[in-house]
């Protein structure tokens, strides 16, 4: 998934670590979340890594994954979603789409 990296640098990131299996942590830049509870029981957060550089057409990578915040708000779980998961990544499609026509 990609998209044009138009917003204004200006304008406050949100921004969280990911730490991989062997301890290299990464910024990311939180694109959007999603609410997923009602249809799928978790929700969902689009990434894009903080340091990302745009291609020759203007665009930047995205990672997807569902997350489970833990209590205090301040940390959570992110968890691959299924390749094979055609009725969340529809969703998750149809929300995005959403957004960059807001934008």
């Amino acid at each position: 998934m990609s998209h044009e990296h138009n917003h204004d640098h200006n304008e406050e990131r949100e921004l969280i670590t990911l730490v991989d299996e062997n301890g290299n942590e990464t910024l990311f830049e939180i694109l959007l979340t999603i609410d997923g509870q009602e249809e799928f029981g978790k929700n969902y957060v689009l990434l894009i890594p903080a340091s990302a550089e745009e291609d020759e057409n203007g665009e930047v990578e995205i990672q997807a994954y569902s997350f489970t915040e833990n209590e205090d708000g301040t940390e959570g779980d992110l968890q691959p979603i299924p390749e094979d998961s055609e009725a969340e990544w529809d969703m998750i499609e149809e929300v995005f789409n959403s957004f960059l026509d807001e934008e």
